[in-house]
């Protein structure tokens, strides 16, 4: 257990969380376009980036 909660202090395990996190966020853009929400709503709503929210709604039209 103790090796567990080393490992997720280490600046790599942290890393993978967040980048984990950031495209399971990028994967509901699409959902969130549909429904109407702007791109400026959603990446804030969702504190991601607009640009990668901006290229999503691009590959959607």
């Amino acid at each position: 257990m103790l090796k567990l909660n080393a490992l997720k202090q280490t600046r790599v395990y942290q890393e993978a969380l967040n980048e984990g996190r950031e495209e399971g966020k990028l994967e509901a853009v699409p959902l969130l376009l549909k429904a109407g929400i702007s791109v400026e709503d959603i990446a804030k709503q969702l504190d991601i980036n607009i640009e990668a929210v901006r290229k999503i709604a691009q590959q959607q039209t």
